[in-house]
């Protein structure tokens, strides 16, 4: 106020003409400010006097020498007193009458205090739990008292910061990445991986130990854990810069554990989390928390286990149970395609061949693979497929389920058969879900595989010579090999040439299984309809389907094949509405990893082959939800 007061003398005798410009603004602002402050001494006097009639003079006192920051402000939240308690350990010896509650407690509104306790504040550095008193006057006022906490504060953050992050660390399948190098060569791969974790660790103030030849076990704090989130890994990108002679790169896996009650339960935790890293693909971190699993990296191709030890113990393990069960059942995903209704026949003949009652269970309603289940009906006739309805009535104690290409309970054909089984077997080649099914006698789980009929045709080979397949159970098997891998051009390894191989030699047509394949000219039509409707958007194929088809699940994923087949395309979607729902069919050529844009919307799958189902969407919101996976995959 002095220097517009200053301002105006000067101007008085040197322009008359700005003096009487400024004048009128000095005359408001003298005004608004004898205003406020008389408004504020009003307050504070009434604010005294209603607070000095509630309390003796001894109150009085203890109020304002109380060693507790004590504050006072009028109905308006406006700040009317404090004592120098307040003044001195608050405020810093600084004075704020006038000013109001916002100024000291920010976001947090009285309402918020009122609700809350002992809500805590943080002003100039400090953290204080404030309480308030309503005073009830003929000017309603408010009470507040705060309560130093900032050395408890800090120490619970420091507590937080510090808790033990524990993490296991695999080498993505050591054995077959070094199977075929000499051994100075081994020795160096080790060497470099050794020492590249020990750095990563290291410069995270944690420890490393290495446990075996190809795991290891690291604890960090959390303060570093989270830095490492925030840089999203980069140790499983430079992992992949130590390839051996056979240019394969080294990947690793890792389960972490940090919100555990003890170290104990956060090891056992981050043991959990590696198994779903491994069994997801590996190469990603999985990372425990209260709702599940936090997932980062998955984006390389895993690599394939020629041996099949495991695949020999399990089948070993199946024909035990088979034969001591009452009888079986064996039953897919919903919507049963060429590749869950063929592993399913496979694996039946097997049950069959062992002298036990089986059927398959499956809605052909809603089976994609009809033609499959008529084909194999013109040999052996009806009797081996049966509804759900029907199953639960042949649901003994000791009944054993097969649960075939899936691993989730809310994916399976019928969810009321499985909770009825309590012997359950599942055969699966999907990347693990966090929703899984998780009481499973055996859990054969291999990602890196073609398909779940591969996964069959290894497991028929090792339960006894008595397992012989007829040529359409064969054909049923090729069938559902050549719809995941696309007639032998994606996802295919050594293993399944070699269960080709097998089934050729079983008699297998592939002149029969594409007729499995066939469709009709308008089919073909509305899928040719889908292809010209794309639109290309970051190197992915994107088509919102118009198209009203009693076989539009079949069209969609066509469609996302073929558009695989544009230059400048590394994968397809296509969205298309049925049942109250949008669904989504994901397609890539391997260079992108679909699973990981659909578990964004709810869905999963593997790295080529993937889908989402989103329940009361439109279509312009799915597809928004879309491009945004879209955009997140790629950062």
């Amino acid at each position: 106020m002095s220097v517009f007061l200053a301002l105006l003398l000067i101007t008085l005798f040197s322009n008359i003409t700005f003096f009487l410009i400024l004048l009128p603004i000095v005359l408001m602002m003298a005004a608004y400010t004898t205003y406020r402050f008389v408004n504020l001494h009003k307050a504070i006097y009434k604010f005294l006097s209603g607070f000095g009639r509630q309390l003796n003079n001894s109150t009085v006192k203890g109020m304002l020498e109380m060693p507790m920051p004590v504050m006072a402000t009028s109905a308006s939240q406006e700040i009317v007193w404090y004592n120098d308690s307040f003044r001195d350990t608050v405020l810093l010896c600084e004075d704020v009458y006038g000013a109001f509650l916002h100024q000291i407690t920010g976001d947090i509104t009285l309402e918020q205090i009122q609700e809350q306790q002992g809500i805590l504040v943080s002003y100039q550095g400090k953290h204080y739990h404030v309480y308030v008193i309503h005073l009830d006057q003929e000017e309603t006022s408010y009470l507040f008292y705060f309560v130093d906490v900032t050395q408890i504060e800090q120490t619970s953050q420091n507590y937080y910061k510090q808790r033990p992050v524990v993490m296991t660390i695999l080498i993505d399948s050591y054995e077959e990445v070094v199977k075929n190098i000499r051994e100075s060569e081994r020795t160096q791969i080790l060497s470099e991986m050794n020492r590249l974790l020990e750095q990563y660790i290291g410069e995270a103030n944690g420890f490393i130990q290495r446990l075996q030849r190809d795991r290891y076990l690291a604890v960090i704090e959390k303060q570093y854990f989270d830095h490492m989130i925030e840089r999203r890994f980069p140790i499983l990108d430079e992992s992949k810069n130590i390839i051996t002679s056979e240019r394969v790169p080294v990947t690793l896996s890792i389960g972490v554990g940090y919100q555990a009650d003890s170290l104990e339960k956060n090891e056992q935790e981050s043991r959990q989390g590696l198994e779903m890293a491994l069994g997801r693909g590996g190469d990603q971190v999985a990372v425990k928390t209260q709702d599940g699993f936090q997932f980062y990296g998955g984006v390389s191709k895993g690599i394939e286990k020629r041996t099949k030890v495991k695949s020999r113990i399990l089948a070993s393990a199946m024909r035990e149970l088979i034969e001591n069960s009452d009888n079986v059942l064996i039953m897919g995903h919903q919507f049963a395609d060429l590749d869950a209704i063929g592993s399913a026949i496979g694996l039946a003949r097997a049950c069959i061949c062992l002298r036990k009652s089986v059927n398959i269970v499956t809605n052909r309603n809603r089976c994609l693979a009809t033609m499959l289940i008529d084909y194999y009906e013109k040999f052996e006739g009806e009797g081996l497929f049966i509804q759900p309805v029907d199953a639960l009535n042949i649901v003994r104690r000791n009944t054993l389920l097969f649960v075939v290409d899936t691993h989730s309970p809310h994916f399976v054909e019928s969810e009321d058969v499985y909770r009825a089984c309590k012997n359950v077997v599942v055969i699966d080649h999907h990347r693990k879900m966090v929703d899984y099914i998780d009481n499973a006698l055996i859990f054969f789980h291999e990602p890196y595989t073609s398909s779940t009929s591969e996964m069959v045709t290894e497991l028929v080979q090792y339960m006894g010579d008595e397992c012989i397949l007829n040529h359409y159970h064969a054909e049923a098997l090729m069938s559902g090999i050549m719809l995941d891998t696309k007639d032998f051009v994606m996802k295919t390894g050594v293993r399944t040439f070699e269960a080709a191989a097998f089934l050729k030699k079983m008699g297998a047509d592939t002149i029969e299984v594409k007729h499995l394949f066939a469709g009709s000219m308008d089919s073909y039509k509305n899928k040719t309809k889908l292809v010209a409707n794309a639109e290309v958007y970051k190197r992915t194929a994107i088509v919102c389907s118009e198209i009203v088809s009693d076989d539009i699940r079949i069209i969609a994923p066509q469609a996302a094949d073929e558009l695989l087949n544009i230059e400048g395309v590394d994968a397809s979607f296509v969205l298309f509405e049925q049942n109250d729902a949008i669904n989504v069919n994901a397609r890539s050529r391997g260079l992108m990893n679909v699973q990981l844009i659909m578990e964004k919307l709810g869905g999963g799958g593997h790295q080529t082959m993937a889908g989402a189902q989103v329940p009361r969407a439109s279509m312009s919101g799915v597809k928004a939800l879309l491009m945004k996976s879209i955009d997140d995959y790629f950062k």
